[in-house]
């Protein structure tokens, strides 16, 4: 099965602009990813996005495939769509399945890449996954950069919400705290046909794209990772993970190959 990655990078992000190259231990943050993402023994490929030229020589300088795309993208899915037809006629090989990595997830581990697409591997009908981590703190549940979700019984989800949910207004001690881990596969023709579908009303009003699927009653499987992560949105989320990632496992594995650090 021909299971490729593709991480959508932008220099221009409305909430932190330019943060694809921001340096986290001397090495960009897109290279974080890419490199990261690239140890899962499950893909076929790893590609980088984007429609930016400096995003594009730091590839060609660090040794990692890139795809430009068109500068016109709102949504990473358009943009990700766009390089992978790009891809696919490029090397005359049709994907199984996309894994889309959003670029300002610079923690990622290679295992949450295989975790994400096994759903897909043993159950057909699965087309798209999600993962989903715990929150530990108040301050992380309540911050609107950070996509809640909540999920039904068989571990699909139910709604995702940049506000809390569940709420706890009633006075409960304890309630499930969950994430979205942007790590997501879809299967490649499952992908093409979300991007046909016409964008819809609490899609927008939560600017977040799974809310399309389920509003067309369609299904989002959520799995689960212990693997703890954090998002880069801001200046001060760059400095958490920077010292978050202070004696990481993976980094030794490709912090050589990166010549610009």
């Amino acid at each position: 099965m021909n299971i490729i990655a593709i991480i959508p990078a932008r220099m221009g992000s409305s909430r932190y602009p330019g943060k694809p190259l921001a340096l986290i231990h001397g090495v960009p943050m897109v290279g974080h990813v890419a490199f990261r993402t690239a140890m899962s023994s499950t893909l076929s490929a790893t590609y980088v996005a984007t429609c930016d030229d400096i995003i594009e020589n730091y590839c060609k300088t660090a040794g990692l495939a890139c795809i430009m795309t068109g500068d016109h993208h709102v949504r990473c899915s358009t943009r990700t769509a766009e390089a992978l037809l790009k891809i696919e006629a490029a090397t005359g090989t049709r994907a199984d399945i996309v894994v889309m990595v959003q670029g300002d997830e610079p923690m990622v581990r290679p295992e949450m890449i295989d975790a994400a697409v096994a759903p897909m591997l043993k159950d057909p009908s699965i087309n798209v996954v999600n993962l989903m981590a715990d929150m530990d703190t108040l301050e992380e549940f309540e911050d609107p950069n950070e996509v809640k979700v909540v999920v039904d019984r068989h571990g699909d989800a139910l709604y995702f919400s940049r506000e809390p949910i569940p709420s706890r207004k009633k006075g409960a001690d304890k309630v499930p705290m969950r994430k979205q881990v942007c790590i997501i596969p879809f299967r490649r023709d499952y992908l093409i046909r979300f991007n046909e579908m016409e964008e819809s009303p609490l899609e927008i009003y939560e600017s977040v794209d799974m809310m399309r699927i389920l509003e067309y009653g369609e299904k989002v499987r959520m799995v689960p990772t212990t693997a703890r992560t954090w998002s880069v949105d801001t200046p001060e989320d760059l400095a958490r993970v920077t010292r978050l990632m202070e004696g990481d496992d993976l980094m030794p594995r490709y912090v050589k190959s990166d010549e610009t650090r």
